[in-house]
C-alpha cells in the first residue's frame, strides 16, 4: 500500500466509514505498511465494531483472548464474540465453541461448544467442521458416533484441514465407523503429511514399516519417521525417533544414506511430492 493510499484510509476511517477502521485496525495488527501496533488495531476495530462491524468485533475478541493490546480477558472476548456470532459470524461463533470445548474464561461445556461449533460448520467453517468430528469421535456431549466424526472430518478435509485428513486416516486404520482400509488410511495420512503433519508421517512411517496396505519399505519407513521426528515434540517425536532408529537397523548404509537424501529433499519441497 502506496502512502497515498494509506494517507487515504487513514482520512475516510477518521470521518467514520466503517470500512476503513476495519482495514486499518488490520492493517495495524499485522503490520502491512505500518509498523505493527496491537493498540491501535484495537483503537480502529473499536471504533469499526461499535457500529456493528462482525469482522472487528471477532477480532477485538481474538485481542482479548489473546492478551495482544490489552490484558488478557476472556469475559471482553466471549462479549465480542457473541456480538459477532448473533450476526451470524462463523468464526466467531467457532471461537465461542473453543471457549466452552476448553473452558476458557467458562465452565466447560460440551453441549455448548457442539451447538456454536454446528451454527459455524453450518457455513463451512473447517475449524469447526474439524471440532465436532472431534467431539463425536470422543463422545464429548454427543454419543459416540464415528460414522458422523467422519462425515464431519471428510467435510473439513475436503477443504484441506490437515488434522481432519489425519483423523479420517485413522478411522480407517482402527476400523473406527469404517471398514479397516489400510490404502485409504495411507492415502489420507499422505494428504496431511503433505501439509506438514508430523503425527501423519509417523503413521506412513509405522505403515511402511510393517507392511500395513504397502510393501515393506525401509526407505520409506525412515524418510517419513525422520520427517516425524524432526517437526513433534514429546510422545510423537520419541515414537518416530524410536521407529527410525529400529528401522535403520535393518537397512543397509546405501540404503540409510538414500532415505536420509529423500528426507532432505522433501524438507526442501516443503513435503509436497514426496
Amino acid at each position: 500500500m502506496s502512502a497515498e493510499e494509506l494517507q487515504a484510509l487513514r482520512t475516510l476511517a477518521a470521518q467514520g466509514v466503517l470500512e476503513a477502521q476495519d482495514s486499518l485496525g488490520t492493517l495495524y495488527f499485522k503490520g502491512w505498511g505500518v509498523p505493527q501496533d496491537y493498540a491501535k488495531a484495537r483503537q480502529w476495530w473499536e471504533k469499526a465494531a461499535v457500529q456493528g462491524s462482525e469482522s472487528a468485533q471477532n477480532n477485538l475478541g481474538v485481542l482479548y483472548a489473546s492478551g495482544q493490546g490489552v490484558p488478557q480477558d476472556y469475559a471482553m472476548a466471549r462479549e465480542w464474540w457473541e456480538r459477532a456470532a448473533a450476526q451470524g459470524h462463523a468464526r466467531a461463533q467457532t471461537n465461542l465453541g473453543l471457549m466452552y470445548d476448553y473452558g476458557r474464561g467458562v465452565p466447560q461445556d460440551y453441549v455448548q461448544a457442539r451447538q456454536w461449533y454446528e451454527q459455524s460448520a453450518a457455513q463451512g467453517d473447517a475449524d469447526a467442521q474439524f471440532n465436532l468430528g472431534t467431539l463425536y469421535s470422543y463422545g464429548r456431549g454427543v454419543p459416540q458416533d464415528y460414522a458422523k466424526a467422519r462425515e464431519w472430518f471428510e467435510q473439513a478435509a475436503a477443504q484441506d484441514d490437515a488434522e481432519a485428513q489425519y483423523n479420517l486416516g485413522v478411522l480407517y486404520e482402527k476400523a473406527q465407523g469404517v471398514p479397516q482400509n489400510y490404502k485409504k488410511a495411507r492415502e489420507w495420512y499422505e494428504k496431511a503429511a503433505a501439509q506438514g503433519d508430523a503425527d501423519a508421517q509417523f503413521k506412513l512411517g509405522v505403515l511402511y514399516a510393517k507392511r500395513l496396505g504397502v510393501p515393506q519399505d525401509h526407505v520409506l519407513a525412515y524418510m517419513w519417521s525422520s520427517l516425524a521426528a524432526a517437526h513433534s515434540t514429546g510422545d510423537v517425536q520419541k515414537s518416530s525417533a524410536n521407529n527410525r532408529d529400529v528401522t535403520a537397523s535393518r537397512m543397509t548404509p546405501a540404503q540409510i544414506a538414500e532415505a536420509q537424501r529423500l528426507s532432505t529433499q522433501c524438507q526442501t519441497q516443503q513435503f509436497k511430492g514426496c
